[in-house]
């Protein structure tokens, strides 16, 4: 597996598949043609269906401002969902074309070559093995992350979780409408200052992480700068539970940073042996990856064991299990918001559960990986993120 370090990434919403992907896909096209004086990008899958919505074409344009942008709605069978054709001129004359691929949490691929290289950190295939190891050698999984990563990531996850912070902070101050035509209003502010009557420890600690969760989601859907985690979709899941178990809690930095580290490696062991992105596996593969990368950060913080810890993340990811990507008008507002709240709800409630019932699961984190990734390649087409079916095609949209 490669490092844990291609897991987070900081870059602009709404859709880390959607625009970060395919902002880095024209960076790195662009700097393959220097001299060239006229670009044209082709769209296919998801990225025709969802892209103007998602704000495909606004990310492009960020690198190659008079590109010509086109959304191919054919039926080819694709060898991603997210498909892109770079073509590149000068001058008229056709300089060279490369055919891209957003693979989630805004990572590329293109032509049999993934973005950053393909450079092992991690010998173990899965879970399991990283399980294995650690039990043979006596140590934790922070332990055995940090080993593995070297002195350089500490100050990466420094910098994530600064990125987060200020995510949750800038969506707790923001008030109004979001962007898009739904005419949906911020809700995170509210949220965060409503208190009811008799209000119980519970339901505040309920309100509190909804509303960070609400914050980070709808700067996403405002374009604001978000962390995949792993997706931009998934981001308000985890940075909301970390936010709230510091500032709320009390927990130390140092200790949010080891959680960001156990989170960032059950993400990685996903996208592995799966996939994060919605355009490929549904709502499963970012929200569920999302729940059970939370999953993992609590129980970190709450000092369980490492076997704990994955009954924890695979909890939140069995769950999750078959959950469709649906978003209206190709927004990521309806359902997404919500969802991310709910999902890290989900995470509180594994976490919960697997603190005393770990001796008696049946099922390993690999297992329900493996079947989470089946899952999304039996999904039909249009409940994988092209607004074809679900809530987006009931809703009776005012636009």
């Amino acid at each position: 597996m490669r490092s844990i370090q291609t897991v987070y990434k900081i870059g602009q919403g709404p859709s880390s598949s959607h625009t970060v992907g395919p902002f880095r896909a024209a960076k790195y096209f662009k700097s393959l043609y220097p001299e060239a004086d006229a670009f044209e990008v082709a769209l296919f899958g998801s990225l025709s269906y969802t892209g103007e919505g998602h704000g495909t074409e606004k990310a492009i344009r960020r690198i190659l401002p008079d590109v010509t942008v086109l959304f191919d709605h054919g039926s080819e069978a694709l060898p991603h969902p997210n498909t892109m054709l770079f073509k590149a001129f000068q001058r008229g004359e056709l300089l060279g074309s490369l055919r891209m691929f957003s693979i989630g949490g805004g990572s590329i691929r293109w032509e049999g070559h993934t973005e950053g290289g393909n450079r092992e950190v991690y010998p173990q295939k899965n879970f399991g093995e990283i399980l294995y190891d650690c039990y043979q050698e006596g140590i934790s999984l922070k332990e055995f992350i940090y080993r593995s990563e070297g002195p350089t990531l500490t100050p990466y996850l420094s910098t994530v979780w600064a990125a987060m912070k200020e995510s949750v902070e800038r969506g707790l101050a923001a008030e109004g409408e979001l962007p898009g035509g739904l005419h949906l209003m911020r809700r995170a502010k509210e949220l965060s200052e409503a208190r009811c009557y008799n209000e119980n420890a519970d339901v505040t600690m309920s309100r509190q992480i909804a509303a960070y969760a609400y914050a980070v989601s709808e700067e996403n859907a405002a374009e604001g700068v978000v962390v995949t985690a792993p997706t931009c979709g998934s981001c308000g899941v985890l940075p909301s539970l970390l936010y709230y178990m510091q500032f709320n809690k009390g927990f130390p930095e140092e200790e949010i940073l080891d959680a960001l580290a156990v989170a960032a490696l059950i993400g990685n062991v996903i996208r592995t042996n799966a996939s994060i992105s919605g355009a490929e596996c549904g709502c499963q593969a970012e929200i569920g990856s999302a729940s059970s990368m939370a999953a993992g950060a609590l129980a970190t913080l709450y000092g369980l064991t490492a076997k704990q810890t994955e009954y924890a993340a695979e909890i939140a990811m069995e769950h999750s299990l078959g959950l469709t990507c649906d978003p209206v008008n190709g927004l990521v507002q309806i359902p997404c918001i919500e969802r991310n709240t709910i999902g890290a709800m989900r995470a509180v409630d594994a976490v919960n559960l697997s603190r005393f019932l770990v001796g008696t699961r049946k099922i390993s984190l690999d297992d329900v990986i493996a079947t989470m990734y089946q899952t999304g390649k039996d999904m039909n087409e249009k409940y994988r993120e092209t607004s074809h079916g679900g809530l987006a095609a009931i809703y009776n949209s005012p636009v």
